[in-house]
């Protein structure tokens, strides 16, 4: 019965996403843009893998795939959101939330660089340190490309040692700022970063924040920072 279900609460959950993406962010900018008729991915998303970096039961029910810029500021009111959906669903395990990343340098130049921090985050720390890296990152931030990075708040500048803010968040969570830095001069985590990015743009990903909800193998994108109660919603049409 409950296969049976799953497309007519897709039906209903993509009718929740565009009335929502219209009354609530009609009025605004905002680095995504709403969609012009039904959500579609356009070409699916790869499945939970052990690399992700992952809140929750990578098992669940319900599965949030949230493609980010960390210097955009509705991604920053979305993690927030996230937050809340993981607190009120990821407990008993119904729903997990996995971060990728999708740096717009057109708007936020920092913020291929600030994603390729937290990468640097999770392997010199793992991912208790990744995740509290990324809250930090967040809650510092200004947006809008107001964080300082040192020595790459220049374009081209991956050379320096000093990293600025993202040095700064990285002794807060434990990590030896040499070798943070050198990792992020390196710049081996930016094919990670490009990865992530190329997928979300084949799946049909104009802006950020773009999230896909996986469930029994169906895709529903999610554009936008949708607040708590949609989100909430949508799962537990699904649930």
């Amino acid at each position: 019965m409950r296969t049976l279900s799953v497309p007519f609460a897709i039906v209903i959950a993509g009718a929740l996403i565009a009335a929502s993406i219209y009354f609530v962010n009609r009025d605004r900018p905002y680095a995504s843009a709403p969609l012009d008729n039904e959500p579609a991915v356009l070409e699916k998303i790869r499945g939970v893998e052990p690399s992700d970096h992952v809140l929750g039961n990578p098992r669940a029910d319900v599965i949030i795939v949230e493609f980010s810029d960390a210097e955009c500021p509705f991604c920053k009111q979305f993690h927030g959101t996230m937050h809340r959906i993981i607190d009120a669903y990821g407990l008993d395990g119904k729903v997990a939330w996995v971060y990728r990343h999708f740096p717009i340098p057109q708007l936020h130049p920092k913020a291929q660089k600030e994603a390729e921090a937290l990468e640097c985050a999770a392997e010199l720390g793992g991912e208790a340190t990744f995740w509290k890296y990324t809250d930090m990152l967040y809650e510092l931030t200004p947006s809008n490309n107001g964080l300082d990075i040192g020595a790459y708040n220049q374009e081209g500048a991956a050379s320096g040692t000093n990293a600025g803010q993202l040095t700064e968040i990285a002794t807060s969570v434990g990590l030896d700022a040499k070798a943070f830095e050198a990792c992020l001069a390196s710049g081996r985590h930016a094919a990670r970063v490009k990865k992530d990015t190329d997928e979300v743009v084949t799946a049909g990903g104009r802006g950020t924040p773009h999230s896909i909800m996986i469930i029994d193998g169906e895709q529903i994108p999610i554009e936008g920072a949708q607040p708590f109660e949609v989100i909430k919603g949508m799962i537990d049409s699904m649930l």
